[in-house]
Parts: structure tokens; sequence; C-alpha cells
């Protein structure tokens, strides 16, 4: 019976190397800690690239051999057989001949049955380093730490960021960021030369392997629900909302009747599938967290803005989804944030307003405030992005990213504001 082994790169053929330094590092730093590693992300993004290029290259490199790092691809046919769990115990013990420790990688394994108990056997075998990539966050991530009996680390890879895009195509970073906010960081966007074939490979690959896999999986019946709620989620992204609301706006745009349970679970399958992030909005003052209304942020622009035919491209909307993106990838727990506060109004009344914090980001014991702004042309412009953040009562830093190229800036009452590029190209950009 013959196997064919991963393939390196599979499904991208680009003439430049793309470095992805930061999930390179983690799984070097992951290697023999008795955990099976579990690299999941949305499809495309990149994650056999990490582990059958940069990664396979590394081990080959550090000196081990060839012959002790089993790769299998389940999404290639060749391999079908392999999708039965106990086929894949055999090929992978049959293949390992000494006391020397062997790499196991594994391709999609969520296409094999029972994938959960033909892992934890491998993490018997006392020589094997075994990781995997999935596309399912259902079965890879929220569950894995059940599955494997504590014994499983999640490792999360993204589309490309800015800064990987960047470091890619070079040149002028203005037409770099048209690029990107364009056609987003899926990896294979970089190998086509033309606007057309750039557009219809993101629209085909929504089409043909994001909704259908989400369509066959949970067996959805109407898959045009399905296909408008992703479209409405494309108009309104970094817009408060909540299924009452998006069940609302289907009955009075598309003149359609859909519950708001069914929203809810059709969100839940799109997040699941990593096509949308969902951040909870937190009421600041009151320390808790508010249910009522979160905001949804697409994984990558590029098939946001190929679902909208390239319309709806408001900066200022895309640049928000962009640096949530980023805060994401470099492993920042995000929620949106709400500050309430009292004023009299016109009747001389005390009145309550809730002004919008666009992003609370956490890290450990550290804590940032931070506003997107497309540009702060005068002082009453700095005054309105900095009034949510001057009603913080608490001294943890407070950023305004704005997109103009300027030089990073304190004011008087210490909010810092920083370009665009400066946020996103370098690392620790919310520490200057």
């Amino acid at each position: 019976m013959h196997f064919k082994s991963a393939k390196i790169g599979k499904n991208l053929m680009l003439t430049m190397e793309i470095k992805r330094d930061r999930y390179l590092k983690q799984l070097i730093e992951s290697r023999h800690n008795g955990f099976v590693k579990v690299i999941t992300g949305i499809r495309r993004c990149g994650k056999s690239y990490l582990l059958n290029v940069l990664f396979y290259h590394y081990l080959i490199d550090s000196g081990v051999a060839e012959n002790h790092i089993i790769r299998v691809d389940l999404e290639d046919r060749l391999n079908k057989d392999l999708r039965n769990p106990d086929t894949m115990l055999h090929y992978v013990h049959d293949r390992i001949k000494d006391n020397e420790l062997y790499y196991i990688i594994i391709d999609e394994v969520q296409l094999m049955d029972e994938f959960v108990d033909v892992l934890n056997s491998f993490r018997h075998i006392k020589n094997a380093d075994t990781y995997v990539t999935g596309s399912n966050s259902h079965f890879l991530s929220s569950d894995i730490p059940t599955e494997f009996r504590g014994r499983g680390e999640v490792i999360h890879v993204n589309p490309l960021s800015f800064s990987e895009f960047y470091s890619a195509i070079g040149g002028d970073k203005q037409d770099a960021w048209r690029e990107y906010y364009t056609y987003g960081g899926l990896p294979l966007i970089l190998s086509f030369n033309t606007e057309e074939k750039k557009i219809n490979y993101l629209k085909n690959l929504f089409e043909t392997v994001y909704l259908a896999d989400i369509i066959e999986r949970h067996n959805i019946k109407n898959d045009n629900e399905m296909r408008e709620l992703a479209l409405i989620m494309a108009s309104i992204v970094g817009t408060p909302c909540n299924p009452t609301k998006l069940s609302n706006t289907f009955k009075s745009v598309k003149n359609v009747s859909i519950g708001s349970q069914t929203i809810a679970k059709y969100l839940s399958f799109l997040s699941e599938a990593f096509l949308l992030n969902k951040a909870i909005r937190y009421d600041i003052k009151g320390k808790k967290y508010i249910n009522t209304l979160s905001k949804y942020y697409f994984s990558d622009l590029g098939l946001r803005n190929a679902l909208l035919d390239m319309r709806q491209q408001e900066e200022t909307h895309i640049m928000e989804n962009i640096i949530y993106n980023e805060l994401i990838t470099r492993g920042y727990n995000v929620d949106v944030g709400m500050v309430e506060i009292k004023k009299y109004d016109k009747n001389n009344k005390w009145t309550r307003i809730q002004l919008e914090v666009d992003f609370i980001v956490n890290y450990g014991s550290k804590k940032y405030y931070i506003q997107s702004a497309l540009s702060i042309p005068d002082r009453e412009k700095e005054e309105q992005e900095s009034r949510s953040l001057l009603n913080i009562n608490d001294s943890f830093k407070k950023i305004i990213v704005v997109k103009d190229n300027i030089m990073p800036r304190r004011n008087e009452k210490g909010i810092l504001t920083i370009g665009l590029f400066d946020f996103l190209l370098n690392e620790n950009s919310l520490d200057i």
C-alpha cells in the first residue's frame, strides 16, 4: 500500500520566503515537551508551510535525519486510507525503527476519524514528538485541554501580519498598506500579479473552501442564509451587534425571517472556522463584561472585501480591524471597552453617556487602552479621540494609533499618540 508524505509548501508557490518567525519560535520552544502540538488557524493561512517548510528545514539543519521525520497530508487523496485511525497508527509505528527521536507531522488531522485517540496514542511513544495542523476551532482549540488530558498545546497561526507582508514585498509603505488592506494576508495572494486573479482567488476560496466546509460540517440546509449573514457581517465590521439586532437586519433589509438563536449558531460556525473573531464589550468602570453587544472582526480583510465585491472599503473600519488582528497576533487578550459618564443635558438634568474605547488590551500584568483614528488634523479631533481615555481612572497606558506618519508623542495628560506604521512594524510599539 502506497502513501504519499506531506508536500513541502502545500498550496504555496512563491519565489520569496515568508518568514513566520513568531510561530517558528513557538514550535522550537515546544520541542520534546511531551505535548501534542496542535497548529490551528484559518484554512490557507500558512500552517502547512510553517510545518513542512520552515520547521522541517529547521529540523534538518539541526541534524535530524530525514527518515526520522514522518509527514502525512490528510487532504491528499493518496493518503485517504490514513484517515482510518488504526491504519494511521500502524503506519507511524512501522516507521519508527530505533530509539532515536522521531517527529510526527500530520496536516489537517481533523479529517482522520477518532483523531484524538490516535494522537493520545502517539503520546505513549517515548521517542516521538507530534505536531498536527487543523482548521476547526471547536475540535482543535476549545477541547484540547480536556481531550489531551492536559497534554495538548495550541499554536494559533493567523494570516500574514502587515510586518510579515511588508517583509516579503518591501517597497513604499503606503503602497504596501493599500495592497494589504485591499487583498489581505493569505500568503498565496502574493503569488498573483493582477487584481482580477487576486479577487477571483479570494471569492473562490470563500465559496469553495470556507463556506462549503461550514455547510458540510454542520449540515446546513439553507446555505443562502449563511452566505447572507457573512455578507452582513462584512458590511458592519467593527459595529456593535448581537443576534437580535442581526435578525432585525435580515427582516428589514433582506425581508427574510431568521431567528436570533439560528443567527447565534451561524456566528459560532463562522468563528469556529476562524473567519470571524468576536470581541466582547467590557464596562471599564463597572469592571464587568456586557454581553448585550459585541463586535466582530474578520481574520482576513481580503476575504471580507471580496465578499463585498471590493466595495465598502472604508479605511477607518478596515484600520480598526487590522489593529485588532495585530493585537491578537501578538498574543494579547483584546476586548472592546465602554466608559459611562454623567453630564448635564440641555434641560440641565443629569444624563448618562457611554463612551467607547476601541480596545482594552491585556497581557499578564500589563494593560493598554487603545483608540484607532485615521487622522487627527486639529486639537478638536484630538480631544474627541481622547475623551473616553481621559475618563478611565487608572494608571495603565493610554494610546491613540493614527494613520498619519508622525513621530511618537505624549501630550500633557499622558496619552501616547503613535503612527500606524510604527505600531504595525515594531513588535514593542506599545511600550515606547
